[in-house]
């Protein structure tokens, strides 16, 4: 392991964390949901942490991504949803006309963002589309547990989709690095203690 995959593998996690909150909560940490929905759109970034717009972008993602693989309050629903991610990515990866469709849809997406903005509905509306049709036909699909009042509602979905939309994007990342699942198992400790170095050096950064 190493900084650049474990950061990769913290956008998974943060996407997927952010998913579980809503289903759950409705609600979300707006900053983190942010970042993740604009590392969909950095698709040429000079770096894995530039992609998150910093490491800073990406430490709710470090925080759950210690706490799955250190802390025994793990969060199974979450764990789950992250292989699942990395599972799903590797499907998307064996078909090129859906790869071609989602960038595409990216692309289109990224207009929306010039015009509305990044925090817009219309934009996670769009992607939650765009995610819902490609994505969502392929195995393994990403099952989503919450309350029901909040998976009822289409703004709320809309936001959960999006955020695991991003989620495959740092799945994909985590693949160009040099990520493997093998690695999650083997070298848990390692990636925790990565995770952890890279949380202090942002905290310290951002003056917090």
């Amino acid at each position: 392991m190493n900084e650049e995959r474990v950061l990769a593998l913290a956008g998974v996690f943060q996407g997927a964390a952010l998913a579980q909150q809503l289903a759950t909560e409705g609600r979300c940490d707006d900053v983190a949901y942010e970042a993740s929905l604009a590392s969909v759109f950095r698709i040429d970034a000079d770096s894995v942490a530039a992609v998150y717009g910093g490491v800073s972008g990406v430490r709710r993602g470090l925080r759950t991504l210690v706490a799955q693989f250190e802390d025994s309050t793990r969060d199974i629903a979450v764990m789950r949803m992250a292989v699942t991610v990395l599972r799903l990515e590797r499907s998307l990866s064996r078909n090129r006309a859906l790869l071609d469709r989602l960038q595409e849809g990216i692309v289109s997406a990224q207009r929306q963002v010039e015009h509305f903005g990044l925090d817009h509905p219309n934009v996670s509306a769009r992607l939650a589309e765009l995610y819902a049709g490609t994505l969502s036909t392929l195995k393994p699909r990403v099952m989503v547990t919450g309350n029901p009042t909040h998976l009822q509602q289409k703004a709320n979905v809309d936001r959960v989709r999006a955020a695991l939309l991003a989620a495959v994007r740092s799945a994909v990342l985590w693949r160009q690095v040099g990520g493997r699942q093998w690695q999650i198992l083997f070298y848990r400790k390692q990636c925790a203690m990565l995770a952890r170095g890279l949380l202090t050096g942002s905290t310290l950064d951002n003056g917090l």
